[in-house]
């Protein structure tokens, strides 16, 4: 009775296995994925995008053999080293002076409210879905966005902005300028997000890594980079009145003669003043930010890309070869006084 009742149970299994496999409504299917999460930069057009997948629950042997791993409870786990995104930065110097109320009145829809009592900048945001959350309700930072701060004194430095589309927000700054200079001084530098990043900041060579670019962020590292462009005008303009001082030396030097008078002496020696006046007064070289101490973390970002930019340093030299002109102006007046 037992042997027959176990060869009926065989019989029995071996005719549905058949069936199940010759059925054209039997097939075997893996389980569906879930959604994929889209995260990264986004800006007009969505220029940039990247994606990270969120965990499904699929069974290893359902895959193909590869390198898959998925850990422990089969959850996808993300990559310490994995940026989200790298946000382009770009810093010009247009001009000696720009009219922020009018830029202000004029941009009232995109200008983002100031967090500190600084009146020598502003930021404009320009996005393409609501500033404070977008569709899949992640609060907004500046991946995601594009901005752009000028600051009074003649900078402007653009985030997350294309260089075909570069000309266009610059001229919303141009029609509020004053004193163009003929060639823009240009810097570029970036930005990436690594939202699993132990510490607050890691430098490398012309990028920052962050956890993540927030408005606070883009306006530590807008005046840093603002700043620094400014700067190189301004030394240039020394190293021409301190090429003029030389050629005028050869000359006397050669021929024994001062052929500069002393009308022009004074107007060279007035606008290096003037040059370091409106570096320190209007560039706010010595500032202290607000931002920076209200918040440790923004004070690392501070003091880091203003030591990676050789502020001080660059401030030193400047301010050495602007006592050189003066030093220059003082004997060359008394050797024009001999000569007279």
């Amino acid at each position: 009775m037992g042997r027959w009742r176990a060869s009926f149970l065989l019989k029995h299994l071996i005719t549905s296995s058949q069936t199940i496999l010759h059925s054209p409504c039997t097939l075997l299917r893996t389980p569906p994925l879930l959604p994929v999460s889209r995260t990264g930069i986004q800006s007009f057009g969505s220029r940039f995008r990247s994606a990270i997948p969120y965990p499904s629950a699929v069974y290893d042997d359902e895959f193909p053999s590869g390198n898959v791993d998925f850990g422990h409870k089969y959850e996808v786990e993300p990559k310490e080293e994995e940026e989200v995104g790298k946000i382009l930065v770009k810093a010009y110097f247009l001009c000696t002076s720009i009219d922020l109320k009018r830029i202000q009145t004029e941009n009232s829809s995109n200008v983002v409210p100031p967090s500190s009592r600084s009146s020598n900048y502003i930021a404009l945001r320009y996005c393409n879905f609501p500033s404070e959350v977008n569709g899949a309700g992640i609060v907004d930072n500046g991946s995601r966005c594009c901005y752009m701060v000028v600051f009074q004194y003649g900078s402007v430095v653009l985030f997350n902005i294309a260089d075909d589309e570069v000309e266009s927000y610059l001229e919303i700054v141009k029609r509020h300028a004053f004193g163009l200079i003929p060639e823009m001084r240009r810097d570029d530098y970036a930005v990436k997000e690594k939202p699993l990043l132990v510490e607050d900041m890691q430098g490398g060579p012309d990028y920052i890594v962050l956890k993540y670019l927030d408005i606070d962020g883009i306006r530590i590292i807008g005046s840093v980079l603002g700043q620094s462009v400014a700067l190189d005008y301004f030394v240039s303009q020394i190293d021409d009145m301190v090429e003029e001082f030389t050629d005028i030396n050869r000359g006397l030097e050669k021929n024994g003669t001062f052929t500069m008078d002393r009308r022009k002496l004074f107007q060279l020696v007035g606008k290096a003043n003037s040059n370091i006046a409106d570096v320190i007064l209007k560039v706010g070289l010595f500032e202290r930010s607000e931002i920076a101490w209200r918040d440790a973390k923004y004070a690392q970002i501070l003091d880091y890309l203003r030591e990676e930019y050789e502020v001080a340093q660059r401030f030193g030299n400047l301010n050495f070869k602007l006592k050189f002109v003066e030093d220059y102006k003082t004997s060359a007046t008394m050797v024009r006084d001999d000569f007279l």
